[in-house]
């Protein structure tokens, strides 16, 4: 397998196929519209998207949206290519959106996750969340709880 070179960048307007892509292949994760992203794109909330290299060309192997919420970082959707989870991805796009959450001195990084998502509440254990709330059927298409994790980056 060759390894090629991944960039984390911003989130543009040419990124929005290729999120919902992989948003297609991650039920897992809130379902939005392109119209949502694009409004990630053109600056209302953050967003990240990891990028592989193939020479000058790259396609799109994961992505990260959140917002600054008065001093705190909110994480909204996230998701990493199925066939690419597990290879730190997830954990480069993490890392980059709490580096702009120190940016605007964020107190904690905040998210909600399904409760029944193990493998996503192993990675959020392993990057330092802790569960500090429960909505009671908060998912839809299954139903489903969220749990609310939070991070302090103070």
């Amino acid at each position: 397998m060759t390894i090629r070179p991944i960039e984390i960048r911003l989130i543009g307007l040419p990124d929005v196929e290729a999120i919902l892509s992989i948003q297609a292949v991650s039920p897992e994760i809130a379902q939005w519209t392109p119209g949502d992203y694009g409004r990630v794109a053109r600056g209302e909330m953050a967003g990240w998207v990891a990028e592989e290299m193939e020479g000058i060309e790259g396609f799109l192997v994961g992505f990260l949206i959140g917002r600054q919420v008065l001093k705190d970082l909110e994480i909204l959707n996230f998701a990493v290519r199925p066939d690419r989870r597990r290879e730190g991805l997830g954990r480069k796009l993490l890392e980059k959106a709490l580096e702009w959450g120190r940016s605007f001195e964020a107190e904690n990084a905040l998210l909600e996750v399904r409760a029944s998502n193990l493998a996503a509440l192993n990675f959020y254990d392993q990057q330092g969340f802790v569960a500090v709330g429960r909505r009671k059927g908060y998912y839809r298409a299954p139903v489903d709880d969220a749990l609310v994790l939070s991070r302090r980056l103070v």
